[in-house]
């Protein structure tokens, strides 16, 4: 803030999910120049980008590689003095050469987002014995972390998420030092996924032995001719043969046989010899239960997220979780119809540090022991269906610390969905976001409700239909004029934020007079 307050840095972002007021910040041109001028002087920072040739490697302790460099291995090694190099940030395209034998002391490899990484060039990274952090977050042509992951025995982040890997190796339970586990399998968890075929499809192809027969023939032709069939699989980068066994053995196999969701990681036996763990998830426990038995005995988790709860699995997750005292953020994810529905009754008492909470299936009502989560400052609720709406909203309501609130898509259920917050609740709620929570009809405000709220955000999904330009009902399912109600009271508010362009003019209009009739003259945002 003392660097904002002297105007040296510009605060550029702010992010509904976050309770600082400032989650980014942006440099003045000058002085991103002067940062650069001082890092090269002490030889802390080296920018490796297009025309930047000089006559004697540089000594430098971390190296950022530009996307729009685009030398050979020998500029690299010529330019840049590798053996001093401990950090490693890559932006762009991957070269083989990137990770060098004269790497000895890395401690900081950054591949977030790099284009064209596959398998085969993470062959040897078991080398680079004093690796601290390796992030492959983004890396869409990552199937498979190798068995040599286990040589490094300094390691304490692993972040893959991003990537395609629906199962971390044998080896990492090595890995005594390892803090943080990042990982969230394929896709993203914010989307929800069923069981069910569309309909349409025929019988005989919803036949287990007749999907993995057919599958089994086009792996082989993959693995034949892996060119041939790489952009058809959406593998990335300088793919051979065995980047093709990889994937289809490793990712696409396994999710056919099993049918399983692909969100989540399946962790090996021995995951519980990690003590050092903070941060785990997001594990998929639908396929060995034993494997929450092992996660009880990290006591030290501070974040955990797990997905494919089923009734199968509930109890040994209601047990786990009432071991986890350090527990401060917790995912719980389920799929298809049944969701979570029972799955957390049997959790008699909540970790009491719990801050941030996401809870994504069919609950159809909020757990009995919700209520109780006074340290709750952030809750994200979708595919719930809750039912009993009003009751939902009085328990959230009274939440003393609850700083924000996320109702994902489909979080109630019902042909009218009313959510009125009523005077004295959330006291302490800064941001609201309804994300197509369901058929919403009414969001009603009272004087002297939400208090602290400064940050609106509505989002109503359109409907995938087409509808002509002739019918007189093609705004049927833009939100109402009247949709939003009581604005003008809401003493703290500062931004409302409309995302999509399912909105009519008159609940435009209805909005802004609402907000003009504020105070603090709220900001409205149309994105």
């Amino acid at each position: 803030m003392d660097l904002i307050s002297r105007s040296m840095i510009l605060p550029s972002w702010r992010s509904s999910h976050g309770r600082k007021e400032i989650d980014s910040c942006q440099l003045y041109d000058i002085i991103r120049e002067v940062v650069i001028s001082k890092s090269m002087e002490e030889n802390l920072v080296f920018r490796l980008e297009e025309g930047c040739g000089l006559n004697s490697p540089v000594t430098t302790r971390h190296l950022s590689v530009s996307n729009d460099w685009n030398g050979d291995e020998s500029e690299f090694e010529s330019t840049v003095d590798l053996s001093r190099v401990r950090s490693l940030t890559i932006f762009g395209n991957w070269r083989p050469f990137f990770i060098s034998d004269k790497m000895r002391l890395l401690r900081v490899l950054d591949l977030e987002n790099t284009s064209g990484l596959v398998d085969h060039h993470l062959k040897h990274i078991g080398k680079l014995f004093h690796l601290r952090y390796l992030s492959l977050r983004g890396c869409h042509g990552i199937y498979h972390l190798p068995g040599s992951l286990g040589n490094l025995r300094q390691l304490q982040t692993l972040d893959v998420r991003g990537t395609n890997i629906i199962k971390l190796p044998k080896t990492i339970f090595k890995l005594r030092k390892l803090q943080h586990v990042c990982a969230r399998g394929v896709g993203s968890n914010d989307e929800c996924i069923y069981q069910e075929y569309p309909y349409g499809v025929r019988k005989l192809m919803r036949n287990k032995l007749c999907i993995l027969t057919s599958s089994l023939a086009g792996f082989c032709v993959a693995c034949y001719a892996p060119q041939l069939l790489k952009e058809t699989m959406g593998i990335d980068g300088d793919t051979n043969r065995r980047d093709v066994c990889t994937t289809c053995c490793c990712s696409y196999l396994p999710r056919l046989a099993t049918r399983r969701s692909p969100h989540g990681v399946v962790v090996p036996r021995g995951i519980h010899r990690l003590r050092a763990l903070h941060t785990l998830g997001v594990v998929n426990i639908s396929r060995r239960k034993a494997t929450l038995r092992e996660v009880a005995r990290l006591t030290g988790l501070r974040k955990l997220g797990v997905t494919g709860v089923d009734e199968g699995n509930s109890g040994e997750l209601c047990l786990a979780l009432s071991k986890l005292s350090s527990l401060e953020t917790l995912l719980v994810q389920s799929e298809g119809k049944s969701g979570l529905f029972e799955c957390l009754d049997g959790l008699a008492s909540p970790p009491k540090n719990l801050e941030n909470l996401k809870l994504y299936g069919n609950l159809v009502e909020l757990p009995a022991w919700s209520g109780r989560l006074e340290n709750l400052a952030k809750l994200k609720l979708r595919s719930s269906r809750i039912e009993k709406h009003d009751a939902a909203i009085q328990i959230l309501g009274s939440l003393p610390n609850l700083a924000i609130l996320c109702l994902g898509k489909e979080s109630f259920k019902g042909e009218q969905v009313h959510l009125h917050f009523q005077q004295g609740a959330f006291q302490t709620l800064m941001v609201l976001e309804l994300s197509s929570p369901g058929k919403l009809k009414s969001v009603c405000f009272d004087k002297g409700a939400a208090r602290k709220l400064e940050l609106l955000q509505y989002y109503e999904q359109p409907k995938a239909e087409v509808i002509s330009e002739e019918d007189d009902d093609q705004f049927e399912q833009a939100p109402s004029v009247w949709l939003f109600s009581g604005l003008a009271s809401l003493g703290s508010l500062k931004e409302v934020v409309l995302k999509g362009d399912n909105y009519k003019g008159d609940f435009v209009r209805n909005l802004r007079s609402q907000l003009e009739s504020n105070p603090r003259r709220p900001v409205l945002k149309m994105e």
